[in-house]
């Protein structure tokens, strides 16, 4: 397997040019790469713009873009312009929503341990739905609903309905065993919906349910309705939550339904099911992933003979831990020449103090890759920005927008004097 890196893995507006060189958005990756430096995060809008309209077509009215994903607020801004809700899980993602001028009315707010700031704060500004995660959460959103005299939220009753999606077991949400929601074998489930129903606190218009993330087979979201069905259908509220999870393919060989397949498949066997509830979506991965690339600078290349040849770039777990947590797969390639073979196998790894610091543990590259070549891995839009840290001390990556030929920055690179900015 040494072909050239697989079109589909490329944002929506990749070009690759008669010298190989590959641009996105109208924009060359090597010149970015000139002008703003690496590690370097570049969105392709077009795609991200394209993939919310997808999800609103594919759910309606409703659908919201999972924020922790990828969230700034010229995201936040981009979805909420495409017509979606946003989904924040903290109080820190709730700021930065709003930050943006996202309307509270668009937000749902999660989070299996709210803090009482953060429920007042949601409750305060009216946001469109709390999904409730446990008992403790009922007993805090009523008292402080009670001694504010606030209106009651419209809630949404989590409900874990004991599926286990087929995918990296931190990732799964919808086990028996999970620190999400309410059980449904054990009755917990039922338990609540019936004291949030009672509530004079609480205004209960729904259910939700998330089995997890980074799942290809619809099987697996089939396979929750069915469970749902049963308990969802004579409780006949009007709101059926039926999560994110969808996955994308990151490495040559893999497949994923498009957001109009899933949606499809979740429609169909509500239905089938005889659920009459409005059926929503909560889309991240799906949306930002594969709009969005990594690019590195190439610093040392370290050949083992007969062991392994490592290419060190200049950045690594703390910009991408994902397989360093999950053990994840991406490709690489050299944007200067995107359609050129690659027989060489090397790891790909950072410039952390740690040995598992790796980025690509078998990537396959150009024989021709040298020290100061621009090095790509695609499919790093969501939950590599997102989950970035400051290991080492090392400042986090610049994030460009591209699109119509112009690139922009919406975060801006971090520097040294950023990495003592809250020191006392």
């Amino acid at each position: 397997m040494d072909s050239a890196v697989p079109r589909s893995l490329l944002p929506d507006t990749a070009v690759i040019d008669g010298r190989g060189r590959l641009s996105v958005g109208g924009v060359d990756l090597l010149d970015v790469a000139s002008e703003h430096g690496t590690p370097l995060f570049v969105y392709d809008e077009t795609h991200m713009r394209a993939r919310c309209r997808e999800a609103l077509a594919a759910f309606g009215h409703g659908v919201a873009y999972a924020s922790k994903a990828f969230l700034c607020l010229a995201m936040a801004r981009l979805v909420h312009e495409e017509g979606l809700y946003l989904d924040v899980a903290t109080g820190g993602e709730l700021h930065v929503a709003v930050a943006a001028g996202v309307p509270p009315d668009r937000l749902v707010v999660h989070g299996n341990n709210k803090s009482d700031d953060e429920l007042v704060d949601a409750i305060s500004i009216g946001v469109h739905r709390i999904v409730i995660d446990s008992f403790d959460e009922l007993d805090r959103v009523e008292r402080l609903v009670e001694s504010t005299g606030a209106q009651p939220p419209r809630v949404l009753v989590r409900v874990t309905p004991g599926v286990e999606a087929h995918t990296h077991e931190y990732v799964m949400t919808g086990q028996v065993d999970s620190k999400f929601g309410f059980g449904l074998g054990s009755g917990d489930a039922a338990a609540a919906v019936e004291r949030a129903r009672r509530s004079a606190q609480l205004d209960l218009v729904g259910l939700h349910a998330h089995i997890g993330s980074q799942i290809f087979l619809t099987h697996s979201f089939e396979k929750a309705v069915g469970v749902l069905a049963d308990f969802a259908r004579p409780l006949a509220l009007p709101e059926l939550c039926l999560g994110g999870g969808l996955g994308v393919p990151y490495v040559a060989g893999e497949d994923a339904p498009s957001i109009t397949e899933w949606g499809d498949t979740l429609r169909r066997a509500c239905e089938a099911a005889g659920l009459t509830a409005k059926v929503t979506a909560e889309p991240g991965r799906a949306i930002a992933a594969t709009a969005g690339l990594t690019l590195y600078r190439v610093g040392t290349i370290k050949e083992i003979r007969g062991v392994r040849t490592y290419v060190s770039v200049d950045g690594g777990m703390s910009d991408n831990p994902r397989p360093v947590l999950y053990g994840s797969g991406y490709e690489a390639f050299l944007p200067r020449a995107t359609r050129a073979q690659r027989p060489r196998v090397v790891t790909v790894v950072g410039k952390h103090c740690e040995s598992g610091d790796v980025v690509v543990r078998d990537a396959r590259v150009p024989d021709d890759i040298a020290v100061g070549d621009v090095l790509c891995t695609p499919v790093t839009g969501a939950y590599g920005y997102s989950m970035a840290s400051n290991y080492n001390k090392v400042p986090r990556p610049a994030v460009v927008f591209v699109g119509e030929g112009q690139a922009r920055v919406v975060v801006r690179r971090e520097v040294n004097d950023d990495l003592v900015r809250l020191d006392e």
